[in-house]
């Protein structure tokens, strides 16, 4: 295991900055990833129209992607960093095992556009680009106020900073997956 992860870390440096402290390299690691979507969106935006809606290998079309990071946002970002309470959003997209859903204003039904899910996904990087703007590592080290507990269940007790350490994985493995999926779909494409 150790060396998997020191091979994924050389091939991928963001990974060094993502599991750092100190709020400059948090904010590096935001950047990269956030330039990383941006690309990935171009990609999929010039490919054949409703690429976003094929899947591959049964996994997660693009815009379920989009839509599952739309709800870790809203699980460990606005709850966990923020302490926000309002509902999540409702094109958002958990896992199966998690909450009522539908009780806690996910519509696992939706049908969202990219461009739906995009607008929802700008305003939650200017939320994330506004407070890593201001973030101190006495924050980062603070124990984050859950403000109940149903979701995420096993947040109490973290700092901000693995709150924060888990969106910014989640954003980093979900684009993997996603890039390896546009891959394959490319090629099926063009056979």
């Amino acid at each position: 295991m150790p060396y998997v992860e020191a091979e994924l870390d050389r091939r991928h440096p963001v990974r060094l900055l993502i599991r750092s402290d100190k709020p400059a390299d948090l904010r590096g690691a935001w950047r990269q990833l956030r330039d990383d979507w941006a690309t990935t969106t171009e990609r999929v935006r010039s490919m054949p129209e409703n690429s976003e809606h094929h899947g591959v290998d049964g996994e997660w079309l693009v815009v379920e992607t989009l839509r599952h990071l739309v709800f870790v946002h809203d699980s460990w970002f606005r709850r966990c960093v923020l302490g926000l309470t309002e509902p999540f959003t409702a094109v958002g997209l958990g896992p199966p095992f998690v909450m009522d859903q539908e009780e806690n204003g996910l519509d696992p039904s939706a049908q969202p556009s990219i461009d739906e899910v995009l607008a929802v996904r700008s305003r939650q990087v200017v939320e994330i680009e506004t407070w890593l703007a201001e973030v101190t590592p006495d924050q980062l080290a603070a124990t984050v106020r859950v403000p109940d507990d149903r979701w995420p269940p096993n947040a109490k007790g973290r700092a901000v900073r693995q709150c924060l350490g888990t969106v910014l994985d989640e954003e980093w493995a979900h684009h993997r997956f996603c890039e390896r999926d546009l891959d394959k779909l490319s090629r099926q494409e063009s056979s």
